[in-house]
């Protein structure tokens, strides 16, 4: 290597190999110093950061329902205990129905990346219509162990069971709600750029909601069963 080689000064994309800087020459730095010179994020990644920090904190909500229920497990009062009255064959049509209604979910953001209104549509339909069979069996199971003596007044672990999964169910509801706004606003407005950001975050929104009920499903009913 040559005196002159070592003594040359960098060039500025050197240090950028991308060119995330912005600068033009003429004194100033033409690369990014860490110190936000190299511009502000995009809108999509500030959305998803925002959204995600939500999801985070709902996530620490159902820690805690999580942690109380698997404290309460045996605070039955002398009642009815879970394994008497739960169903698996109806939790299990459950957990198929929304694991089923992730998948489309995700399906639907692949035809909304292509601009294809059509599957975009149908699997967020699909989306839909499996939401609402998961709300309706887990309605029909509530109806049925109210009828059999399980409120949740009448225990400890029944009040923590109906907490539990009442507030996902809940979840669930305000998500189909959105899913609909949604296939409605892309439906009359397409595909523009706040709109593909919400169903980014609808996409977020759903995925967490498999994702707390797997957790749910495994500390509520099947190791409430093994009691």
């Amino acid at each position: 290597m040559s005196a002159t080689e070592v003594l040359r000064a960098p060039h500025p994309h050197e240090f950028d190999p991308y060119k995330l800087g912005h600068g033009n020459g003429g004194g100033h730095h033409d690369y990014a110093t860490g110190h936000g010179e190299g511009g502000p994020a995009s809108k999509r990644v500030i959305v998803g950061y925002g959204f995600w920090l939500f999801l985070l904190s709902d996530i620490v909500l159902f820690s805690c329902f999580f942690a109380a229920h698997a404290v309460l497990q045996t605070a039955t009062a002398g009642g009815p205990t879970g394994p008497q009255l739960f169903d698996p064959f109806s939790v299990a049509l459950e957990t198929a129905c929304l694991l089923t209604s992730s998948f489309t979910c995700g399906l639907s953001a692949v035809a909304a990346g292509v601009r294809n209104m059509l599957w975009t549509q149908v699997f967020l339909f699909i989306t839909g219509i499996l939401g609402l069979a998961f709300l309706l069996l887990e309605a029909h199971d509530f109806a049925a162990m109210m009828a059999r003596g399980a409120s949740p007044q009448i225990s400890a672990f029944w009040s923590s069971f109906f907490a539990v999964v009442g507030c996902h169910g809940g979840h669930v509801t305000v998500g189909l709600l959105w899913l609909g706004t949604m296939m409605a606003q892309v439906f009359f407005k397409g595909f523009r750029p706040n709109i593909m950001r919400r169903l980014v975050c609808f996409n977020l929104f759903w995925h967490m909601l498999d994702i707390i009920w797997v957790a749910l499903f495994t500390i509520v009913y099947l190791i409430g069963e093994g009691r």
